[in-house]
Formats: C-alpha cells, sequence, structure tokens
C-alpha cells in the first residue's frame, strides 16, 4: 500500500535537470537555413505541447563566437548549440573556451554534412564539444538532442528514484546518430501518448512523461561497458553498431563483444545490432538478436519492429510457441482479462522471458515492473497457476491503487468498471464533488487507517461525475436559463426540465457506463457552493435513488436520465433561490454538477439499504456530561441516511465516549427514543421504471415489521417486560429495540474509533472542524470483512475566530430567556419582531400546517425586508413531525435567530447533524435551545402580552417599537434575550 501511495512523490521529483534555456552560435545563414527549413521553434512548441509539457526550450540565437561568450558572460544557459563554421572561430576552439568559462555546460555541434573522415567524434570531447550532429533539414533532430542531454544529466538520479529504463545506444557515427536518435524518441514518445490516451488525469500523464525510458548514446566500447555496469539492473533494450572504437582504435567485433557480454549476464534483455554491411547479419543471427540494415529505406519501420516486439511497446501480444499471435492485450484491464483465459503453455513462454515486466517498463509502470522481474520459477515451485495468479493479483492491486485520488476522464471505449472516480465533461466537479475529491485523496494519503482497522474496508463508493459541462449544455440547448428569475413552484420546474431533451453525448456515456454496473445508484447534487464553507448549501438540492436493476438497458439509462434531470431542476427550486439571497448569491449564476454514486448497503427482499449510515461533527456544539466539545458527536440510524440528515430520530454520541447516551439513561428512555422506522430503497419487482419524481423510489419501513434475516437482528435488543430491561441479542422473547449495542458496546464493528480517527485527519487536512456522511457494512457472516463507506466531508464554521462576548450574571436576570445550550456569537443583536408558536392551541397532529403558516408569514417579512426570531417547540426544520415542526429553508429565510423550547409533549435532542442545522450554523444564524432540566427558561407570559402585529391560527407575531437585544456567547454556548430597556 505504502509504495503504491508513494508514486506520486516519487515520479514529481523525476527529471530535475532540465534544458530551459539553448544559446545557437551560427551565422545568420545558418540560422535562416535551419529555422525557415525546420520551423524550429514552432516545432519545439507543438512537440512540447503534444506531451503535455509546458516551458519549453528558449533558443537564442548568436552570429560570432565572441558573441556568444559575451552573452554566457551575462545569463545562463543549459546547453550551447553550435555551427561547424563561424565567422570569427571554428566550433572546437570555441567549445574549449566555453568549457574554461562554464566546465558543466554541454556544447554540441552541428554541421550541414558528414564530417570528414579526420574528425574523430570520441576523441572531439578534449577539444570541447561533447556530441556532433549532422542537421539534414529535419528539426527533429533538435528535439532529440534535447531530450539525450536532459536524459544524461538525469539518469542517475531517476534510476536511483524511480527505477527508471535505459535504451543503451552504441553509436560513434554523427551520421547515423543523427538519423537514429530521432527514430527512437519518436518510438518512446509515441509509446508515451499512446498510454497517455488511456483513462488518466493530466497529472497521471506529466508523470508517466516523465518517467518513460531514457535513451544513452555512447560511441566507445569502454564507454558502452561502463554505462552497462553502472546501470545493468535498468537496461530496457541494447541497440549497438556492429564496429566502434575500442582501445581508441575502430575494431570490426566491437558489437559482438559488448552485445555478447550483455546476453552472458542478462539473456532476457532485447538485443539489436545496426549496421551499414549487410554480412554483419550473421553475427546477429549467431547470437539470436534482432537485425538492422543501417541502409535499408524503411529504416523506421525496422526500429518500430524492435520496439514493439522486442521492447514490449504497444499491445501485449500472446503467442504461440512458434511466434504466432494468439491475442492482444492495449491496456491493464484487457491484460488482465487474457491472463485469465491463456493457456500455461503460452504463458509460460512470456514469463521465463520477463515478457510482463518489460512490457510494463515499456509504460512506465516502473512500480510494478519492479515487482515482477525478480520473480523466479522457484519462488512458485514450477505451479503455473500461482505464477499466473501472483501476477494477476499484482496488476489488479496497481490498477485499483494508482485511481485512488485521481479523476479520470471517462472514456466508453477504456471504461475499467472498478475505477474509482470518473467524470464525463470538462467543466467544473462542484462543491460536493470536490469534497468527495478530497476524501479520496484524505484515505491515500492517511495509510495508517487502513493498518490500524485492517478488518475493515475503508473506500469512497464509485462515482461518477457529470461535469458543470453538462448543466450548460442542457440549459442552453433546451433554453431553460430563463427559470432561474422566474418565480415558479418546484413542481413546474420539474415538469419543465423532464419534458426537455438530454444531450446526445451524455447519454451515450451514460449508456456506456450502465453497461457495466448494475448496482443501486444515488444521483446526488455537486453545485458549484455546495458544501463550502460559510455558504454550504447542504440539502438544498435534490438527490434520487434508482435501483438500476432492469434487464432492460434502455429501460435502466431513462430512469437514470431522467434521475439527472431531477438534480439539474433543483438548481431553481425555492429553497436555492431563498438561500442564494440570503448570502448574496445570484440563482442564475449557479451551475449543476451531478454525483452518480453506487448506494452503500445489501439487498433485503425487495429493499436495499445499508445497515448503518450517519453523520459525524469533530465539534460538538451541545456535549453533554463528561463529554468535551472537541471530542467530536455522531449520529447514526440503520437504513438510508435520510433518517440523519433530515433530522429524524437517530442515536447520537461522542466517537470518545460511545458509553454515554443521554437518550438512553433509562429503559423508559430507550423504549421512546430508539429509532422506530428506517428509509430503505426499493428494488426488484418493487422499483418504479417511470419518469422520477421526488423520494418516488424511497419507502419507509417500520423497524417491527423486518424479518430477523437483515442488520436489525444484529444491531437490536429484546425488551423484557417482566423484568423491565433490555437485553443483548435475540435469544428472549419479547419486542425487539434498536439499541446498537453490538457497535457500541461489545465492538463488533469499531465504527466509534473509526469516526475519531476519520474526523481528527479529516479536521487536519482541511484545516477547520469537519462533518462527514458515512454508511457502514457489517460483517454479517463469519470471515466477512467489514465496510466504512466514507460519503462526504464538508467544512464546519468555524468557531475559534469568534469574538468575546461577555454575559453577565446581571443580565441572565433580567433577561426573558437564558440558554445554556446556544450556538451562534453576537454581542447585541436587535429583535424587532418575535414570530412565535402559540403554546395554547399547539398540537403534534398540526405541525406540518404550522410550518406552512410560518412560510406565508416568511414570505411576507421578506417582501418588507425585516427580519425576525423564530420560538417554538421540538426539533426545527426536522422531516419527522412528531419531532417537531417541518419547516424546509425557504419557509424560515428571513430569521435572524431560531429557538427550541420545550414542551411537555414533545421531547427531542437539538438538530444537530441534519443539514438544515448545517446552513443554520454556515449562515451564521444564532441557535438557542430551551433545555428545562439544565435550568434554561423563555418567559412565556412575558411574551403572550406584548402587542401582536399579525394574529394566525397556530402563529403570532409580536412586534416592538422598542428592539428586544439578543447576545450570544458562542465560546460557552451562553445566550440571553433582554427585554426592551
Amino acid at each position: 500500500m505504502e509504495e503504491f501511495d508513494s508514486r506520486f512523490k516519487v515520479f514529481y521529483e523525476l527529471m530535475p535537470c532540465k534544458i530551459r534555456e539553448i544559446l545557437l552560435v551560427s551565422s545568420l545563414y545558418d540560422a535562416c537555413i535551419m529555422e525557415e527549413d525546420g520551423r524550429l521553434s514552432e516545432k519545439i512548441v507543438t512537440e512540447y505541447r503534444g506531451l503535455n509539457l509546458s516551458r519549453p526550450p528558449r533558443l537564442t540565437w548568436v552570429s560570432t563566437a565572441e558573441e556568444a561568450l559575451d552573452m554566457l558572460e551575462k545569463r545562463s544557459f543549459d546547453m550551447v548549440v553550435t555551427m561547424l563554421r563561424l565567422v570569427d572561430m571554428d566550433a572546437f576552439t570555441l567549445g574549449e573556451e566555453i568549457k574554461r568559462k562554464c566546465p558543466n555546460i554541454p556544447v554540441v555541434l552541428l554541421t550541414h554534412s558528414p564530417l570528414p573522415s579526420q574528425f574523430d567524434p570520441v576523441r572531439s570531447k578534449s577539444r570541447g564539444v561533447d556530441r556532433m550532429y549532422v542537421w539534414t533539414g529535419n528539426a527533429d533532430i533538435l528535439l532529440a538532442l534535447i531530450k539525450s542531454e536532459e536524459d544524461r544529466l538525469n539518469v542517475a538520479h531517476d534510476t536511483d528514484k524511480a527505477g527508471v529504463r535505459i535504451i543503451l545506444m552504441v553509436e560513434d557515427s554523427p551520421l547515423y546518430t543523427s538519423a537514429i536518435l530521432p527514430i527512437l524518441y519518436k518510438e518512446v514518445v509515441t509509446q508515451v501518448q499512446d498510454v497517455m490516451e488511456e483513462v488518466l488525469n493530466h497529472e497521471h500523464r506529466l508523470l508517466t512523461m516523465r518517467a518513460r525510458p531514457k535513451i544513452l548514446v555512447t560511441q566507445s566500447y569502454e564507454e558502452a561497458m561502463e554505462i552497462y555496469e553502472e546501470y545493468k539492473e535498468y537496461i530496457l533494450g541494447v541497440i549497438s553498431d556492429a564496429s566502434f572504437p575500442r582501445d581508441g582504435a575502430v575494431c570490426d567485433d566491437s558489437g559482438y563483444l559488448v552485445l555478447s557480454h550483455i546476453q552472458g549476464e542478462q539473456a532476457d534483455i532485447p538485443l539489436m545490432m545496426a549496421s551499414t554491411e549487410s554480412s554483419n547479419r550473421s553475427v546477429a543471427d549467431e547470437l539470436g538478436i534482432y537485425f538492422v540494415d543501417k541502409n535499408s529505406p524503411s529504416l523506421s519501420g525496422d526500429f518500430h519492429h524492435y520496439f514493439v516486439n522486442q521492447l514490449g511497446f504497444g499491445d501485449f501480444v500472446f503467442r504461440d510457441s512458434d511466434g504466432g499471435e494468439l491475442c492482444r492485450a492495449p491496456n491493464f484491464r484487457a491484460l488482465e482479462k487474457k491472463l485469465v483465459d491463456i493457456p500455461d503453455e503460452y504463458f509460460y513462454n512470456h514469463w521465463k522471458k520477463n515478457d510482463f515486466s518489460r512490457w510494463f517498463f515499456a509504460r512506465s509502470e516502473t512500480l510494478l515492473a519492479n515487482r515482477l522481474r525478480p520473480a523466479t520459477d522457484e519462488d512458485f515451485m514450477g505451479n503455473i497457476a500461482d505464477m499466473k495468479a501472483f501476477i494477476l493479483k499484482n496488476i489488479q492491486e496497481r490498477r485499483r491503487n494508482r485511481q485512488k485520488g485521481v479523476v479520470v476522464q471517462f472514456d466508453a471505449d477504456e471504461f475499467d468498471p472498478e475505477t474509482e472516480f470518473l467524470k464525463i465533461g470538462s467543466g467544473s466537479l462542484g462543491g460536493k464533488a470536490r469534497g468527495l475529491v478530497f476524501a479520496s485523496t484524505l484515505l491515500r494519503h492517511h495509510p495508517e487507517l487502513h493498518d490500524s482497522f485492517g478488518g475493515v474496508e475503508i473506500s469512497l463508493p464509485q462515482t461518477l461525475v457529470i461535469s458543470t459541462e453538462g448543466f450548460d449544455a442542457f440549459v442552453r440547448e433546451n433554453d431553460l436559463k430563463w427559470v432561474a428569475k422566474a418565480d415558479l413552484p418546484d413542481e413546474e420546474v420539474i415538469e419543465l426540465f423532464q419534458d426537455a431533451t438530454f444531450p446526445g453525448w451524455i447519454d451515450e456515456e451514460l449508456r456506456a457506463f450502465l453497461k457495466e454496473i448494475n448496482h443501486p445508484l444515488a444521483v446526488r447534487s455537486s453545485a458549484l457552493f455546495e458544501d463550502a464553507q460559510f455558504m454550504a448549501y447542504a440539502g438544498l438540492y435534490h438527490t434520487c435513488m434508482i435501483s438500476n436493476d432492469d434487464a432492460e438497458l434502455e429501460v435502466r439509462l431513462n430512469q437514470l436520465i431522467s434521475a439527472v434531470k431531477l438534480v439539474y431542476a433543483s438548481t431553481y427550486f425555492q429553497g436555492p433561490k431563498s438561500f442564494a439571497r440570503r448570502v448574496g448569491h445570484r440563482t442564475e449564476e449557479e451551475k449543476m454538477a451531478v454525483i452518480i454514486q453506487e448506494v452503500s448497503g445489501r439487498r433485503w427482499g425487495d429493499y436495499y439499504y445499508p445497515a448503518v449510515s450517519g453523520v459525524a461533527q469533530s465539534y460538538n456544539y451541545y456535549p453533554f456530561g463528561k463529554m468535551e466539545a472537541d471530542e467530536g458527536i455522531a449520529a447514526i440510524a440503520m437504513g438510508l441516511g435520510r433518517t440523519v440528515v433530515e433530522g429524524e430520530q437517530a442515536l447520537r454520541f461522542s466517537p470518545r465516549r460511545p458509553h454515554i447516551l443521554p437518550q438512553f439513561s433509562r429503559v423508559e428512555e430507550i423504549l421512546k427514543n430508539a429509532q422506530q422506522s428506517l428509509y430503505a430503497l426499493k428494488v426488484g419487482a418493487k422499483a418504479r421504471r417511470s419518469v422520477m419524481t421526488l423520494n418516488s423510489e424511497i419507502e419507509k419501513l417500520n423497524i417491527r415489521d423486518l424479518d430477523d434475516a437483515g442488520p436489525a437482528s444484529f444491531l437490536s435488543g429484546t425488551y423484557v417486560r417482566e423484568e423491565n430491561t433490555i437485553r443483548y441479542g435475540h435469544q428472549c422473547r419479547g419486542p425487539k429495540v434498536l439499541t446498537f449495542d453490538r457497535i457500541l458496546k461489545y465492538n463488533m464493528f469499531p465504527l466509534p474509533e473509526l469516526l475519531s480517527k476519520v474526523l481528527e485527519v479529516g479536521s487536519q487536512g482541511m484545516g477547520c472542524s469537519v462533518e462527514i456522511e458515512f454508511a457502514v457494512e457489517l460483517p454479517l457472516k463469519p470471515g466477512e470483512q467489514g465496510r466504512f463507506v466514507l460519503l462526504q466531508i464538508r467544512p464546519m464554521t468555524d468557531r475559534d475566530e469568534l469574538a468575546d462576548v461577555v454575559i453577565t450574571d446581571e443580565e441572565k436576570a433580567a433577561g426573558v430567556s437564558v440558554s445554556s445550550h446556544a450556538l451562534g456569537n453576537v454581542k447585541g443583536q436587535p429583535v424587532t419582531h418575535i414570530l412565535y408558536v402559540k403554546p395554547d392551541t399547539f398540537d403534534l397532529k398540526n405541525t406540518r400546517e404550522i410550518a406552512r403558516e410560518i412560510g406565508r408569514m416568511n414570505a411576507e417579512m421578506a417582501r418588507r425586508g425585516e427580519k425576525y426570531l423564530l420560538l417554538g417547540p421540538g426539533r426545527w426544520g426536522s422531516a419527522d413531525r412528531w419531532l417537531g415542526i417541518p419547516v424546509t429553508w425557504e419557509e424560515i429565510s428571513e430569521v435572524c435567530g431560531i429557538i427550541e423550547s420545550s414542551h411537555a409533549d414533545l421531547k427531542a435532542d437539538p438538530s444537530q447533524g441534519s443539514h438544515f442545522f448545517h446552513n443554520i450554523t454556515a449562515l451564521g444564524i444564532n441557535y438557542v435551545s430551551i433545555l428545562a432540566e439544565r435550568g434554561d427558561f423563555f418567559d412565556m407570559e412575558w411574551l403572550l402580552e406584548q402587542p401582536v402585529a399579525v394574529d394566525g391560527e397556530f402563529t403570532a407575531l409580536a412586534s416592538f417599537e422598542v428592539p428586544c437585544v439578543m447576545k450570544v456567547d458562542g465560546r460557552h454556548a451562553v445566550s440571553v434575550l433582554l427585554p426592551p430597556a
């Protein structure tokens, strides 16, 4: 794990020495010929852009040796390229002068024609020239010599850091070096570009280029053997001339001696002999190696054949014992599939020649190749099945781990169904998806999480994001931009979007995706500002879930597109519009990306849901007893997470102190507060096959109706009436009560410890308090591995920057409301209006009607441009009408503060952990809970005596000529409401 995770760090350090500045010394004539004939500058820029490389080398031209030496005094250069004949000095003398000034700068000589025979390229180094090349009008030679010099400068560093491979070339003729070197680099670069076409992101492309095989050019026997001995473990292939200098004189058998020595030591290295004399073919045949005639008119094709069939470039080709092609694999995934079915005999032929490791080395997969290459028959006692399993295991591990933390551009032809994070389109991922990318990066950078909880798989669900480019195309092609400014009810917006035409290019990508994916999918919003710090937009947009289990692909595709349209439509719902006005955003500027995500869980009959889902925060705004605020708080429920995020009945606990459960302090409290129902996704026959509507695929189930096969049997206790106790397990007869004891007390799954660690590293990585959403799949059978799925991470409001607010004892004594459980921070907020629920007419069965009446009052306050303090019993914003008043954000958008008062019929924990609560805290709206048992109070008699400006059926609006004053000390969670002075 650690080796794979370190690959980015290693590859970022490769190629530290770059050729950035080149000094070109030539006559004006030579410069014009080179520029016009080869278009040097344009060629360099084009080549670098094609490789996704930035900052191509810059050429600075001077016409005389005197100007060159003067320029070297003024500026720093990485290379000097000089023509043979200069006006005031020959190239060798200039080279010697340059070496005196700058001993380490490489000096390269270019000529327009082959050098006379008296020029000895080996001895030329002592005369100030490092390399000589022949200019034939092809600008590729300049690119090749730049790359060659960079390879020479970086080879020691890059082989040591990442095991980068080397192609050794032995050639003493500048003419043939100039002809062959561009061909070699073209093959290497083509291979890299082919690999880049696989579904990798920009970061991978840069790193792949840096890890490409290097080409080292040597000109003598001694130099070739020195390079080989120093880098023998990194040699990918060797290309050698037949005759070149040895002991200072050209010898006809130098090539044979070099190649036979290497073959004797490493028989699996592909060797090539390249010669102008066709008679040397017999020498190559004697060695059993590839031969190329340098006079061949198809020289480029001959080298291509060597790269593809010998060095492992291109597809991996499985061959029979006679060399005939059986099949081929262009990428990781294809090779993995072919390995399963390839006959053992042919597999072994490739194994013993190290063809697999060579193929990975050629593709810059040095980490994987280095694992495979040392393996021998003895390691597996000759068992071919074990050899196959070894290679498959390493390929799968590498393929999966190289995709972690990476957003891969979706490609229908190259789609790997096990890719963790995919993207369609070139636009933004949106706020929620960015949070998922951060979560993936977080898990990759903290391998200790996986090590500490070895029995638990910690991961993200597979995710495909349709970027904001898709939303832009959908709105533009259907002319729907006007909806952003129109005051339409949500139902009309849905109808408009469902009737609109879906972009064909996204349609085709989703079809290819669904061909490989058949598990249930969540289709979630990811607007630009969603889950951003201080302006969260949490839970305001829509999420759909689909079963994705129909036998017909087109049915599943239509259902998915319908769900995407519904998420698009929610961009212009009333709730987000109200929130946007509150934070000063323009709805017409909002853009929506869509997340298509694997639903965590299992199928139970006609329903699908996780054993546990929940929300956890690294900061607990309402600590109880021995709890500390910075120990965090979690809320969990069985089934889909909607129970928790919508503020319904869930179990709350501190991950550091899971045994402290205030709502489970007595048996009566457990029976009253335990979760009674769960949300589940309908699958199979119950699933819809038509256009998506709001929450159409989700069903609320009574836990008492579930059979004993599901997770409820593991998470429940049994109430024994005769003893008035709740016993662990299902051995006793009696009603089952969802207590989560196996998780919180008996460590069936290490959820509290895991949450503490994830919150800790999340807060460190984000630099502030964080909130996460998660799901848990329990190990329900012996030997099963549990799974913790991180669904989302977002920042919380940072309380560390709160200004000091002092609330005196005198103010508490004078206050009409005092709370020790307050959220917010304000030194003195004027309150001119209080909108309250009438205590004398309050009835739990009317909470929905109360919410709608508050919404009408809120609309009037918005029209008048006035704010108000909201007061009422229970949990505000809960979707459960029996826990509080189920207002939505647009129904209370003008509040300046909220007070949850106590009521005899309504006992509920504060809204902490819900999307509603997160948006309140992100906006800095003061939020106060009145817990009478803790000494908190609100003087309702005082409020009922105040003048009523608007009197409704269930609510009233009290208005003051002289405002009340609200003070909240966020550091100590204390608040007071002072009456008008």
